[in-house]
C-alpha cells in the first residue's frame, strides 16, 4: 500500500443543486474525521443514517453515511462517503468541516491516483473511469466499462508475456552459444513470432476502435459559397443547426454540431466559403476556415454539381489532408455527373433530398477505421495507440535482426523496449511526468 501522509477530501458530485451531493474524504485520518462529524465511525460498508455536526456540533446536514476501511475500498485507504442534500451550501460547509479537521482539498483525479498507486487499478484502468464518466454514446461508454473490467490490460499483459518470453529464448541463445543457438531459427520461435504478430495487430485494431469512440472524428466542411455545406450540415445533423440561404457568404464564422454515426462521435465543422473578397468579416470567416480546414481528421469539400469542380480548387486542401469530394445538388436537373479522380474519393449526395447521405455516413465510418458492428472494443486512448505502435516497431525490427542471424544482444535489447512500451499502457513503467498528465485532467472527487 502506498503510505500516504495526508488525508483528502472533495466533493463526489458534480457542482450545483440537486437532489444528492455526495462529499468523500480518504487518507489515515478519515476516521477521526467520522467521529469529530458524526459521533462514531459507522460500522464498515453498511448506510447508516447520520447527523453531519460543525465544530459547535450543530447540524450542517443529515443523510448517508458509509464508512470503507482499509484495504478493502476505491482508494485502498480508509474511505468515508458522505451522502447528503446536493445544494452548493451544502456541499462547501462539509467540505470545510473535513478541512477543519486536517484533511486538505484533493486534486483533479486524486482518488483514483492513490488507487492506482495502491494497486486497486491500473493506470489504462484508472483512464477508463474518466473516459466511462465522459463517454458520449452507449457504445463508448460500453467500450469504457470493458477496460475499466480490466480487458484491455489483460491483452496488453498477455502481449507483454509473450514479448517477454521471447526475450528469454534470445538470452539463452547468448548465455548458452556452444549448445544449441539453431533452436532460434526452429518452428517453435517462428510459431511464437506469428503469435506475437497477430496478437500485435488484433490488439492495435480494437484500440483504433476505441480511440475512435472515445475521441471520435473532426470533420470540416468547406468548399467554395453557395456549394451547399450548411445545407449538408442540417441533413448530417438531422436539424437546421446552420441559416441557409441564397446569398454567397452568409456563413461567416464556425458552427460546429456534434453528431452520431453507429455510435462513432463525429464533430462537424461548417466553414465560411473559400473565397477572395474585399469583406474584412468575411476575410476573417475564411481565414477561420482554412485553421479549422489544417486541424480536421478529414475534410468533406462539397462541390455543386451544378458548377462542377472549378481549376485550382484542389489546390486549397493543405497537402497531406485527409479529404473527400461531396458532389452535392445531385437532384437539380442541370447537374454533371460526379468525376472519377486518381486517388481522391468522390460521394454524390443531394444534401436537400437527402440521397446519397446514407453513402457520405458509411465513408465517415471508413475515414475513422470503425466497425459498428465490432466485438470486444475497449477504451483507448492516443498516447495507447503511440505506445503499442512504438511496441510493435521495436519487435519487428527484432524479429528482422533474428531472421538475418543479427547480433542477438540487439534482438534482445529491441524486445526488451518493447516490453517496456507496452508497460506505458497499464502503468508497469511510469513517470511522474505521465502520471501528472493522466490523472490532471479528471475531475476533483474521482
Amino acid at each position: 500500500m502506498n503510505a500516504t501522509p495526508d488525508t483528502i477530501v472533495a466533493a463526489a458530485t458534480p457542482p450545483g443543486r440537486g437532489g444528492i451531493g455526495i462529499v468523500r474524504v480518504s487518507g489515515p485520518a478519515t476516521r477521526a474525521i467520522a467521529t469529530a462529524m458524526l459521533d462514531a465511525v459507522p460500522e464498515p460498508r453498511h448506510a447508516t443514517v447520520a447527523v453531519f455536526a460543525d465544530r459547535d456540533a450543530r447540524a450542517i446536514d443529515a443523510g448517508l453515511a458509509l464508512f470503507f476501511p482499509a484495504p478493502h475500498s476505491f482508494t485502498g485507504e480508509d474511505v468515508l462517503e458522505l451522502h447528503g442534500h446536493g445544494g452548493p451550501v451544502v456541499m462547501d460547509l462539509l467540505v470545510a468541516r473535513a478541512i477543519e479537521l486536517g484533511a486538505r482539498m484533493a486534486r483533479p483525479g486524486e482518488f483514483t491516483e492513490r488507487a492506482f498507486h495502491n494497486d486497486k487499478l491500473d493506470l489504462a484502468q484508472a483512464e477508463a473511469i474518466a473516459d466511462l464518466i465522459d463517454a458520449g454514446s452507449a457504445e463508448a461508454a460500453r467500450a469504457a466499462l470493458r477496460s475499466l473490467a480490466g480487458e484491455f490490460s489483460r491483452e496488453v499483459g498477455e502481449l507483454a508475456e509473450l514479448v517477454m518470453e521471447l526475450r528469454v529464448f534470445v538470452e539463452a541463445a547468448i548465455d548458452f552459444p556452444d549448445e544449441d543457438a539453431d533452436f532460434l531459427g526452429s518452428d517453435e520461435v517462428r510459431e511464437r513470432l506469428a503469435e506475437i504478430a497477430d496478437r500485435f495487430a488484433g490488439i492495435g485494431e480494437s484500440a483504433r476502435q476505441g480511440r475512435a469512440l472515445r475521441d471520435g472524428l473532426l470533420v470540416v466542411i468547406a468548399g467554395r459559397p453557395n456549394a451547399g455545406k450548411s445545407s449538408l450540415l442540417n441533413a448530417l445533423a438531422g436539424f437546421d443547426a446552420a441559416i441557409v440561404t441564397e446569398i454567397p457568404g452568409t456563413t461567416r464564422d464556425v458552427l460546429r454540431e456534434r453528431i452520431h454515426v453507429d455510435g462513432l462521435p463525429i464533430h462537424l465543422v461548417d466553414t465560411a466559403g473559400l473565397r477572395d473578397s474585399a469583406d474584412v468579416v468575411e476575410i476573417e470567416g475564411v481565414h477561420r476556415a482554412r485553421a479549422e480546414i489544417g486541424r480536421a481528421d478529414l475534410v468533406l469539400y462539397v462541390v455543386d454539381a451544378v458548377l462542377g469542380l472549378g481549376d485550382g480548387e484542389r489546390a486549397e486542401l493543405p497537402a497531406g489532408t485527409a479529404a473527400l469530394i461531396v458532389w452535392n445538388k445531385t437532384d437539380l436537373p442541370e447537374a454533371r455527373p460526379a468525376p472519377s479522380l486518381a486517388n481522391q474519393p468522390v460521394v454524390s449526395v443531394s444534401a436537400t433530398a437527402g440521397a446519397g447521405l446514407p453513402a457520405l455516413r458509411e465513408q465517415l465510418k471508413s475515414a475513422a477505421g470503425y466497425q459498428a458492428d465490432a466485438a470486444g472494443v475497449f477504451s483507448a486512448r492516443r498516447r495507447h495507440l503511440d505506445a503499442l505502435s512504438r511496441a510493435q516497431g521495436l519487435f519487428e525490427l527484432a524479429a528482422a535482426r533474428l531472421a538475418e542471424r543479427a547480433s542477438f544482444e540487439l534482438v534482445a535489447e529491441e524486445l526488451r523496449h518493447a516490453h517496456e512500451a507496452l508497460g506505458e499502457i497499464t502503468g508497469a513503467v511510469s513517470s511522474d511526468e505521465l502520471l501528472g498528465a493522466v490523472f490532471s485532467g479528471f475531475c476533483i472527487g474521482k
